[in-house]
């Protein structure tokens, strides 16, 4: 699922205004939700094309499957300690020691499966350095440039697009894991590749200028 769709899940749509907030969020930011609601008008769309959030972005969109993004959320900072600032070749240089070790840390998800992925995306991004970098490879799906989209609505936006199976099959090419096209599209989003904030949103325009 896209992180619209996620991120409501079970929860009663709502326009997130307050008295003191005369503005308009999307509506999968819980109303009251403090984490949430910066992650959106502070990250969320805005286009990254600096390779150590990029690699952060999409690991932590791997540990994402099947669970919230909140759950993700609350625990970055965790996962940021873990593997020492998402640093690629830091983590690509981690023994199954250290990844038994982090999974032994309370702070993050402890699947085994993703945090052995981590490793795996590191050295895998070490690797496209001979040819590229993470930054072109991604950016290239849509042209250089953020998509620019002007959903009225959260039932509009998609849980996967041609670019994100494009992406799918291009990271897992170059030996990337956790990295599907519902994954690729989460990603998508959160790294500004795509701007889906609805057009009723306050961000909307923000991020459409950058």
């Amino acid at each position: 699922m896209s992180r619209t769709i996620q991120a409501i899940e079970g929860r009663p749509a709502t326009n997130n205004t307050t008295s003191r907030e005369p503005f308009t969020r999307c509506a999968w930011v819980p109303a009251g939700d403090d984490l949430y609601a910066a992650y959106h008008d502070r990250e969320w769309g805005v286009p990254v094309r600096d390779e150590a959030s990029l690699f952060e972005l999409l690991c932590l969109e791997g540990a994402q499957a099947g669970l919230s993004w909140r759950t993700i959320l609350g625990r970055r900072d965790g996962y940021r300690s873990a593997f020492d600032g998402f640093d690629p070749g830091l983590v690509a240089a981690f023994d199954d020691a250290r990844l038994e070790s982090i999974l032994g840390d309370p702070r993050i998800v402890r699947n085994r499966l993703k945090v052995y992925a981590a490793r795996d995306n590191a050295r895998a991004l070490l690797e496209l350095r001979s040819a590229t970098t993470l930054a072109e490879l991604v950016w290239d799906v849509v042209g250089g440039k953020p998509i620019q989209n002007a959903w009225q609505s959260i039932d509009e936006v998609p849980a996967i697009t041609p670019e994100a199976d494009t992406m799918s099959r291009l990271l897992r090419s170059r030996g990337f894991r956790f990295v599907g096209p519902t994954i690729c599209y989460a990603f998508m989003q959160s790294a500004g590749l795509v701007n889906d904030h609805v057009v009723g949103c306050f961000r909307h325009a923000g991020v459409r200028a950058r």
